[in-house]
């Protein structure tokens, strides 16, 4: 056996769900730049699941199926009150994503067609658990989805009460469609295993939340802006990052394991931080950002990836920064299902071994003769 550690590397199975190619992101072989630019999220759900970008029927249907699905149990909403509200939202979120799954009748009905009613519920209940509990532990009563909003509009609604312009509207929706997938990353990955061994598909996402939550992955936009806002000003920046990094220190928000030429989606939440900066007159948070992408990359060689610019992006659209990861899991959910019905419909059990590093021939002593 060889080990590679992190399973760096390893090609652990077949997908046709996205790609990664020479640094080329795609979803079912279409560019990332195209869905950036052009795509609604709801597009890139469709796309996901069916491996075909929807006719107008089938997004409308699809849109229609999110917004009835969107409320969700009173008993979940209770639940949430009853938690306490210091915790942070990604473990408050899994339990009431793990939650929802008591209150679905179809959650033990493994039939394709109860999955993929169920990947639906899952997706469109994502935005209104994040904005109920964005509002709960603040004292505020959950806002009820609007049924004429799409997805993205509603999600900001919901957590504001107001209803969005069409600037934060298109650059949310980028963000989205940006963070919808990315093969098989850590969360990813963990819900493919976990349904491998043919578990309910809310299993699936409960063990993907898990594993997103890390400073490793999701959490690494919430970790950027903890230092944007730790450095405070601009002119700090060059004392801050250099010493930062002459003492070996990690900068969240570079480098990727992947990507050796830079994230392809990183200059899209660039030019939306650009944007934003423009649309609320604070420049700061860009300004910041542009000088840290440049320092760390005379310094190190190292690029920004997909958590460094969304940081300020997220900012500027008033959103909490401990509410960044749940954010990724809004638009994460989509490809963790996809990745779970292609697992289920071509299915092998996952199990790598682990090259044994401990002692060997070992005698058992009796408990009265140990020291």
């Amino acid at each position: 056996m060889t080990t590679t550690k992190g399973l760096e590397g390893v090609v652990a199975a077949t997908s046709e769900i996205s790609s990664i190619i020479d640094g080329v992101l795609t979803y079912r072989g279409i560019n990332i730049d195209d869905l950036a630019e052009h795509a609604e999220f709801e597009e890139v759900i469709y796309l996901l699941w069916h491996g075909k970008l929807p006719n107008r029927t089938q997004l409308d249907e699809l849109k229609k199926a999110l917004n009835e699905n969107a409320p969700i149990p009173n008993e979940v909403i209770q639940m949430m009150k009853l938690s306490p509200k210091e915790v942070h939202p990604m473990a408050l979120l899994r339990t009431a994503l793990s939650a929802l799954s008591l209150y679905d009748e179809e959650a033990q009905d493994m039939s394709e067609a109860a999955n993929l009613r169920k990947a639906t519920k899952l997706v469109a209940k994502m935005p209104t658990l994040v904005a109920a509990w964005g509002r709960i532990r603040n004292g505020e009563e959950p806002i009820a989805p609007r049924p004429d909003f799409g997805y993205v509009q509603n999600f900001l609604y919901m957590l504001s009460g107001k209803e969005p312009d069409e600037v934060a509207i298109r650059a949310f929706n980028t963000a989205m469609v940006l963070h919808a997938d990315h093969e098989f990353n850590a969360s990813t990955f963990a819900a493919r295993v976990t349904v491998a061994t043919l578990s309910d598909i809310y299993s699936g996402v409960v063990a993907a939340m898990g594993a997103l939550k890390g400073p490793l992955h999701g959490g690494a936009n919430e970790q950027v802006m903890a230092m944007l806002e730790e450095i405070k000003i601009p002119e700090r920046v060059e004392e801050y990052i250099t010493n930062k990094l002459n003492n070996k220190e990690k900068v969240m928000g570079f480098g990727h394991r992947v990507y050796k030429d830079g994230d392809p989606r990183a200059k899209h939440l660039r030019r939306m931080s650009e944007n934003l900066a423009q649309l609320t007159g604070d420049y700061k948070w860009y300004r910041m950002s542009v000088m840290i992408e440049k320092l760390v990359y005379d310094l190190k060689g190292l690029k920004p990836n997909v958590d460094f610019y969304s940081a300020s992006v997220y900012h500027s659209l008033g959103l909490p920064r401990d509410l960044f990861t749940p954010i990724f899991a809004i638009s994460r959910m989509s490809g963790w299902t996809a990745h779970i019905l292609e697992q289920y419909r071509d299915n092998r059990l996952i199990r790598p071994r682990a090259e044994y590093t401990g002692p060997v021939n070992v005698k058992y002593i009796p408990v009265e003769q140990r020291a």
